[in-house]
């Protein structure tokens, strides 16, 4: 069992620097002026940055055949190159990059996240078998930590030259991702354990600990009301201290099975006693399991088991696909335009604002976990389509408060935002493995999200060429004109979003009665 925490410990390390993409709002307007590149060019990267996961599947594919601690070392080098050869460009090492030069690096770096992401999200899946939207959800949720964890160090180190924030953004991105991976490459496997014992005190222990970290991160990401009362070095270091605390998990655990050697089996409630059970059970395994076969199909609950051919073929998934293209995908367009949006209502605090969404988007995919580990077994506990529908709902309302013009309307739509498409992207992963099954699971959920570089190139290059209609003769645009209609048209679609995730909800909710154990 020590094992098993040590895994899940090692995939939230992994999820909290899986994310170096979300902060590029933070230096994208460096970008724009360093390269003199138009606001299209500039969504472009952004798009070439979520256009790594249209090959995402190759992860999926390599998942199946190699170890998991290979596929995360080439997802990480893979990282490094891309971001790293963009930070030597910035700094005048290299000095004959072409715009697509740039283009295809970050769409590099863009396809290694897909590779940390799978590993991440097998082991959680696998490895806790009855509880996998728990496990999942709380390692997801660090994803949403990467921009803060990296706009904190980049505070630290360019304190005395704010001049170098982008450079030193694209170095934290090319080198923790892979400082990361070496770390927890000997903890990252597939145990393929079948029933799992009595998990409650140890996701206990987690969700305190995983809230307090959001916490924390919210706090230290009011600037600058926060930064007089906590220097950033300080805020570092109680980041650095909430990272290591999970920790303590698998080493009580580790403790506790040196001590004690007795296990608790999900389902019986006996107490097995190995030491007195030496004599009469023959084999290692059954030791393991106390007497109790194992089932290695123990808490997969699917629709189907179904590889991505006859997926593309079920109107389930076009009706999944399209949800999260209007939902979660549309929430990562705006946060990835964040920085101009910022710019054109004369908002100065732009990583504020990145570290604000980034800390809001931990308790959006916390959430969902919250409530699976306290309800997952009520009969009031509703389906993943129908949660995803009601996480729409207020996403939609932002982006339509958005056209009042105040800072605290930004605020309180980035966090709203932030929060939904947080809580989306952690239902996606389970509800991926709902309906099409686990065995394929690599393949089918990198498919799923290729649905985010699509609506990055549609939905950001409508906004770009919508700002660059209310442009001035500088190239700049000032005021609440030059997002208004990209507003109304994101709100429309997450409306739309929300009306098929209804749909969907009604055409899977024979099975989600019968899986919450309703007539």
């Amino acid at each position: 069992m020590s094992k098993q925490w040590m895994s899940l410990v090692g995939a939230l390390w992994l999820q909290s620097m899986a994310g170096t993409n979300s902060n590029f709002p933070a230096y994208s307007s460096q970008i724009k002026k360093l390269l003199s590149i138009s606001q299209i060019q500039l969504n472009n990267l952004a798009f070439a940055s979520d256009a790594g996961k249209l090959l995402g599947w190759f992860a999926g594919i390599a998942a199946n055949y190699l170890p998991l601690w290979l596929v995360l070392l080439i997802g990480s080098i893979l990282g490094l190159i891309g971001y790293g050869v963009q930070y030597l460009f910035l700094t005048n090492h290299i000095h004959s990059l072409s715009y697509w030069h740039v283009f295809s690096l970050t769409f590099l770096a863009g396809n290694s996240i897909c590779w940390i992401n799978t590993v991440s999200y097998i082991v959680s899946i696998q490895n806790f078998p009855l509880d996998r939207q728990v496990a999942v959800g709380i390692s997801t949720s660090y994803i949403s930590l990467s921009a803060k964890i990296v706009t904190d160090i980049v505070d630290v180190v360019n304190v005395f030259t704010p001049s170098k924030r982008a450079e030193t953004y694209l170095l934290m991105n090319s080198v923790l991702p892979l400082f990361f991976a070496i770390v927890v490459a000997p903890v990252i496997r597939d145990m393929k354990i079948g029933k799992s014992r009595k998990l409650s005190d140890g996701f206990r222990v987690m969700f305190v600990i995983t809230i307090a970290t959001g916490i924390y991160a919210v706090i230290t990401s009011l600037k600058p009301a926060i930064s007089k009362l906590l220097p950033s070095l300080l805020s570092l270091i109680g980041m650095v201290i909430f990272l290591l605390l999970p920790i303590v998990v698998p080493l009580f655990e580790s403790m506790k099975e040196h001590w004690n050697r007795k296990c608790w089996i999900r389902r019986d409630p006996r107490i097995c006693d190995l030491s007195k059970l030496e004599e009469d059970i023959k084999t290692p395994e059954e030791v393991i399991n106390c007497g109790v076969k194992e089932d290695n199909d123990a808490g997969f609950a699917v629709m189907e088991e179904i590889g991505p051919k006859k997926m593309l073929m079920k109107l389930d998934f076009w009706l999944y696909f399209f949800v999260y293209l209007f939902g979660a995908t549309l929430g990562l367009v705006y946060l990835n335009n964040l920085g101009q949006i910022a710019d054109t209502r004369g908002f100065t605090e732009t990583s504020s604002l990145v570290s604000l969404s980034s800390s809001f988007g931990f308790f959006g995919r916390l959430l969902p976990s919250l409530f699976d580990y306290l309800f997952s077994r009520s009969k009031y506990a509703i389906s993943r389509p129908a949660t995803i529908a009601v996480t729409l709902a207020p996403m939609t309302g932002a982006f339509f408060l958005l056209l009042n013009n105040s800072h605290i309307c930004l605020y309180i739509s980035t966090a709203i935002i932030g929060i939904c498409t947080g809580a989306i992207t952690s239902i996606s992963v389970s509800q991926t493995a709902e309906l099409f099954g686990t065995k394929n699971f690599g393949v089918n959920h990198n498919i799923v999200v290729a649905n985010i570089p699509i609506g990055s190139f549609i939905f950001g290059d409508l906004a770009a060429m919508l700002y660059r209609k209310q442009e001035n003769s500088l190239g700049s645009c000032l005021g609440i004109k030059c997002f208004q209609t990209t507003f109304i048209i994101w709100g429309c679609l997450c409306l739309l979003g929300t009306c098929l995730a209804f749909i969907l909800h009604r055409r899977t909710q024979k099975f989600y009665t019968h899986l919450r154990g309703g007539n």
